[in-house]
């Protein structure tokens, strides 16, 4: 197995496609770059800050997330605020005509303010992360997908990353939220057939047992009974979004991100030491993962609303 890393990029209109070469796009970009085993996969949001949503998305797919500073206008303030929500680690790449002390200000009060500051140097760039693998994690397998189309020939084709364990050919899989069953025909990582992927990997995968249509963006392929699915969730006390002027109370309408699933929530209660959210439809996470709550309605500043732990 190679190893790999993915990107969430954002900012920085061009330096992904001087990094890697472009693959998939939708309203996520994809552009990837493969050296001597290693892959490297660079996402991008497509229609922000007009469409919130990529912006969300991507962030959920990266390993760790390259912020790049070309200009401090609102659209960097925002894409700041809501990386501040996401537990990745940040790396901020400062823009030509960007200043230290101007950049430092706009980072202000966020967890990565002190983070050190990159030069917007493809070629330098493409070398460190050449070196940096996913974490490695051990358990049962978790496949995390993004795509899905119909293969002629082939069949349903689903593209996405192992984020757990190792993914095989032949095995069944349940694809979460569903309870649907499939099985792994075949496996690609980069148009080349292999056997298994392992953590990191980005990869193509053949299915029986279920249509593209059926598939959803942030569906995860685990055994049965590994992880949880349902409509009904309960999250530790939120952390209120940086700079975001509403307010959180049981009655709320807003949009929540579970894993890369953006799904229409209620708030249905609020504590100081929790908070409750019924969903419009079925998503799939386990105990620890992170719940964003994001108000698409916001009539100024920030969109991202806040973010929790589910129990």
């Amino acid at each position: 197995m190679s190893s790999g890393l993915t990107l969430s990029v954002v900012g920085g209109a061009g330096l992904s496609a001087q990094i890697g070469k472009k693959g998939t796009e939708s309203d996520l970009r994809l552009y990837h770059h493969v050296s001597e085993g290693h892959a490297l996969t660079l996402v991008e949001p497509v229609g922000y800050p007009e469409k919130y949503g990529p912006l969300l998305q991507c962030l959920a797919l990266g390993d760790s997330i390259l912020l790049v500073a070309d200009i401090l206008d609102r659209g960097f303030a925002e894409s700041a605020a809501t990386a501040d929500l996401f537990g990745a680690p940040v790396r901020i790449v400062q823009g030509e005509t960007v200043g230290d002390e101007e950049l430092r200000r706009a980072l202000r009060g966020l967890r990565f303010e002190r983070a050190p500051l990159l030069a917007r140097d493809p070629a330098r760039l493409r070398a460190m992360l050449e070196t940096e693998n996913a974490p490695t994690k051990n358990g049962p397998t978790q496949v995390r997908l993004d795509h899905a189309f119909p293969v002629k020939g082939v069949g349903t084709v689903a593209l996405g990353f192992v984020r757990q364990g190792t993914l095989r050919a032949h095995e069944s899989l349940r694809l979460y939220p569903s309870a649907t069953i499939v099985e792994v025909r075949s496996i690609q990582v980069h148009d080349v057939d292999v056997k298994e992927a392992g953590c990191g990997e980005r990869v193509g995968v053949a299915l029986r047992g279920v249509e593209p249509e059926e598939l959803s963006r942030g569906a995860i392929l685990a055994p049965e009974g590994n992880l949880r699915a349902g409509r009904s969730l309960n999250a530790g006390a939120v952390r209120k979004g940086a700079y975001y002027r509403g307010t959180l109370a049981a009655g709320r309408k807003l949009q929540a991100l579970v894993g890369a699933q953006l799904v229409p929530a209620e708030l249905t209660s609020v504590t100081a030491e929790g908070f409750s959210i019924e969903l419009d439809r079925d998503v799939v996470w386990a105990t620890g993962d992170s719940v964003l709550l994001a108000d698409l309605n916001a009539p100024v500043g920030p969109r991202g609303a806040g973010a929790g732990t589910l129990v």
